[in-house]
Parts: C-alpha cells; sequence; structure tokens
C-alpha cells in the first residue's frame, strides 16, 4: 500500500505533505517522535487527508504536485472535497 498523505499542525498552522509506503499510523508516530526536519517543530500533527495509489512512484508524483500548487487555499479545498478523517482506521 502507497500512500500520499497530508499532515496538518494547528500550533503552526501549515500542512506537510508527504508519501509513504508504511501504514498511516506509523508513519504519523515517526512524525511526532523526536527527530530533526521541518515536522519536528510541532507536536500536534494530524492527518487531514491521504490518498492510496498503486505504486510508490504514483504516490511520490503525487506528493510532487501537490507541493508544486504552492497554495494554502488549493490544499484546503483538496481536503474538504474529500471525506473528513476524524478518527481514521488504519
Amino acid at each position: 500500500m502507497h500512500n500520499c498523505y497530508i499532515l496538518h499542525s494547528k500550533t503552526l498552522d501549515k500542512f506537510y505533505i508527504g508519501h509513504s509506503s508504511e501504514s498511516l499510523q506509523e508513519r504519523l508516530r515517526k512524525h511526532l517522535s523526536d527527530h530533526k526536519g521541518f515536522t519536528s517543530k510541532a507536536k500536534d500533527w494530524t492527518l487531514v487527508y491521504f490518498e492510496t495509489l498503486k505504486s510508490k512512484s504514483l504516490a511520490y508524483r503525487r506528493e510532487r504536485e501537490i507541493k508544486a500548487w504552492k497554495s494554502k487555499s488549493k490544499i484546503q479545498k483538496l481536503i474538504q472535497s474529500a471525506e473528513k478523517i476524524e478518527h481514521p482506521d488504519f
């Protein structure tokens, strides 16, 4: 299973876009752990959107596509157009 996902931090009011072949639950755990990198700046990241794709390369391509938008409002529209994820069942 390969996913493109979006995390949100209320503290930073920022989105993080990534892709992963591991479970989303494990990936989120790693983002919330002590590490170096962009997501280490906050500990309140929540999963707000994800897409499951057929291959790792497609997940990476989708991540790059969303990042290329460079538009917070466009990302918010994508999230709003999908089902809300309140308590995802990983």
